[in-house]
């Protein structure tokens, strides 16, 4: 925790980056390091634990990071848990609350709000389009028996 708390101390004082860290750790190793680096990126995706689960699997070469830990100075964002949920890590270790980032000026309750709506009631509005089309590649996806799994 310590070393994702420092990525966020460190990265912070360059002031290219937001006062967020997170590192994935394997059997004691740490293999990813992250910062938050959506301004300097022009990359609203790039939130410290998303760069870092970025890092670990492009090291190891596997989207999934079972047997891996999360570390993250805060408490992972909506958009950073569906993340840290599709790498399938193991667990996630982190400091400040979600509560404590609001007090900093990012308020992330909005987006647990939205997420409760139905798509068509969210803020930005989502509907249904051309559903039988776009389920094919689904339905073609099932029987390819040289699949990666997800």
């Amino acid at each position: 925790m310590r070393e994702a708390i420092r990525l966020s101390w460190e990265m912070m004082s360059t002031g290219k980056a937001g006062p967020f860290g997170a590192i994935v750790v394997r059997e004691g190793e740490i293999i990813g390091r992250g910062w938050n680096q959506a301004v300097a990126s022009s990359d609203p995706t790039a939130h410290a634990e998303i760069v870092a689960i970025r890092d670990a699997s492009r090291r190891l070469s596997d989207h999934r990071l079972s047997g891996c830990e999360l570390y993250a100075s805060c408490e992972p964002c909506p958009m950073c848990l569906g993340a840290i949920f599709w790498a399938r890590l193991d667990r996630v270790w982190f400091g400040a609350t979600r509560q404590d980032a609001a007090k900093a000026g990012f308020d992330d309750a909005f987006f647990y709000r939205e997420l409760e709506l139905a798509p068509s009631l969210r803020r930005v509005p989502a509907a249904q389009l051309l559903r039988d089309e776009a389920v094919k590649s689904l339905e073609e996806w099932t029987k390819n028996p040289d699949k990666t799994p997800y």
